[in-house]
């Protein structure tokens, strides 16, 4: 009692910052798709991209669960909230002023107050207020109540691995569960809406079953298959069969209703998102991620994404200002692969010259904070330990660009 637990596999995981891209892009496509036009085949498979959203809760929690699972003296709650608003908070803020400087020169109503409240992180607790001052950053909202419950979580779980598959079990469950709630819940779909679509308490189940996969993936308790490649195609072509099978569902049933496919996407893919970032994860540790997801292009695509979803929106609202919606067909495809292309490159302005120096500033100063602190006495006999060559276990080095 009170060893660490054995570690498998790299710190780095390639694979998952390549699938960042892709979740990114589903999300892009969905904001083109709802607001400037549809297209033929891409309109339809792309009208559900939130999706991507929840893809990735259940990434952040398999990642943090990656990260800081396996070290034996886990980072404190206070280092652990600097780290993580040095990730998300610097860009957000800079996104909120330039989505707020858009809406003032179309024009549009300034959502000052809402600002504020998306400033403090708490904005989609509220339904008046859950868009924030950017409209994208509704989810840093809830991925800040993540953080602030991981800590806990991760040491009411790392040791008791018992309880990994009937948490597991349980929060797959709460998906449909919450989706057939719609059927109780008031008949405005705005209300609904937020209640099953926003709302941080309703997305923690995404968050705890990625950190349940992180730490079984981790430690090494999903069952054996013969290669590591050879549950990732299943994984992908299940989230794939699953887009495919929303298209056929929205044209039978209307979105205004609780049982149609609106917050089913939402709420119900996240076990094969998990499946997906299991598999994705095992072919890294076992040193043969696929060149689509981890060669150098995907990963600095998915190095990109955090700032795409951010400031996408805020490119498509001011094109709408000036030049309304395209016409149908190509004037609009073209319109798609402008806006697309041109947040992209912005995406990755922002990640070079702001995003990652401001991050690598704020954890300069967190760690010179914390080099003054005492170690904890477990911390210093683990240390004691590994220069002994007692232990064959390896320090975890945190993955800070996957999430």
């Amino acid at each position: 009692p009170g060893a660490p637990m054995p570690t498998t596999g790299p710190a780095r995981l390639p694979s998952l910052t390549g699938l960042r891209f892709w979740a990114a892009l589903l999300v892009v496509l969905y904001h083109l798709s709802h607001k400037v036009g549809t297209l033929p085949v891409l309109g339809p498979l792309a009208w559900y991209g939130r999706s991507g959203v929840t893809f990735f809760f259940v990434l952040s929690g398999f990642v943090l669960a990656w990260t800081y699972g396996a070290s034996p003296a886990p980072a404190g709650a206070l280092t652990f909230a600097r780290r993580r608003f040095a990730r998300i908070w610097p860009l957000h803020l800079l996104t909120t002023v330039l989505s707020l400087g858009a809406d003032a020169a179309i024009g549009a109503v300034l959502p000052v107050a809402a600002a504020l409240w998306s400033l403090a992180l708490v904005h989609p607790w509220a339904l008046p207020t859950v868009y924030g001052g950017n409209p994208a950053s509704w989810s840093l909202g809830a991925e800040a109540w993540f953080y602030l419950l991981f800590p806990p979580l991760l040491r009411l779980l790392a040791p008791r691995r018992r309880a990994w598959l009937p948490l597991a079990a349980l929060c797959t469950a709460l998906g449909p569960v919450l989706w057939a709630a719609g059927a109780l819940l008031p008949a405005d779909p705005t209300v609904r809406g937020w209640l099953l679509d926003y709302l941080p308490l309703t997305r923690t189940p995404q968050f705890v079953l990625g950190v349940v996969t992180g730490l079984a993936v981790r430690h090494g308790a999903l069952p054996r298959v013969r290669s590591a490649r050879s549950g990732l195609l299943p994984a992908a072509a299940a989230v794939a069969l699953w887009h495919l099978l929303l298209v056929p569902w929205h044209a039978a049933v209307p979105d205004a209703l609780w049982y149609g496919p609106y917050s089913a996407s939402q709420l119900l893919p996240a076990p094969l998102f998990a499946a997906l970032l299991a598999a994705a994860a095992r072919c890294d540790a076992a040193g043969c991620p696929p060149r689509l997801l981890a060669g150098r292009t995907a990963v600095r695509l998915g190095e990109w994404s955090f700032a795409w979803y951010l400031v996408h929106e805020i490119g498509v609202r001011c094109w709408l200002s000036v030049h309304g919606r395209p016409a149908p067909g190509a004037a609009t495809f073209g319109v798609w692969l402008l806006l697309a292309g041109g947040s992209l490159a912005a995406a990755g302005v922002l990640y070079r010259w702001v995003e990652r120096p401001c991050e690598r500033l704020l954890r300069g100063a967190a760690r010179g904070r914390d080099a003054t602190a005492p170690l904890p006495a477990r911390a210093v006999r683990v240390g004691r330990q590994r220069r002994r060559g007692a232990t064959g276990d390896q320090p975890s080095v945190e993955p800070s660009r996957l999430t």
